[in-house]
């Protein structure tokens, strides 16, 4: 029940919303399922590589948007690398919820804004490549 209010808080509360000015890396992503919508802003530091200012604006059901508001907050200080190698686990033990098997895409899918983000961002996929369902 902790996790639930906490997840609520999030999606009522959102942290770290609204759009970066020059963002080092900036992509949206959506889930057609359910309709929901997240961009990331990523800033990094002087090092090129470690997070420094995450945010993100978006749409949808309270899952993807509290995950969303939480994961902006766990990003700040990782390296690209670390969030590159981030699964859907670490996303889930996050939230601290059971999810379903449809939530779970939910989940997801800023973890996954971010991670498509970041291929872009160092060359390794074309933005025509990314795909978030």
């Amino acid at each position: 029940d902790m996790y639930r209010q906490q997840i609520l808080d999030h999606y009522k509360n959102p942290r770290n919303y609204g759009e970066l000015e020059d963002p080092d890396i900036e992509h949206v992503g959506e889930n057609p399922m359910c309709g929901d919508t997240v961009k990331m802003f990523i800033q990094l530091a002087d090092d090129g590589d470690t997070i420094e200012h995450v945010s993100f604006v978006g749409d949808g059901c309270a899952i993807s948007q509290a995950s969303a508001s939480m994961l902006s907050g766990e990003l700040r200080g990782r390296s690209m690398a670390d969030v590159e190698g981030m699964d859907r686990d670490d996303i889930i033990d996050m939230l601290g919820v059971e999810l379903s098997p449809m939530r779970i895409k939910c989940a997801v899918l800023a973890e996954k804004v971010a991670q498509d983000g970041i291929a872009i961002h160092e060359g390794d996929v074309d933005i025509e490549e990314t795909t978030t369902e």
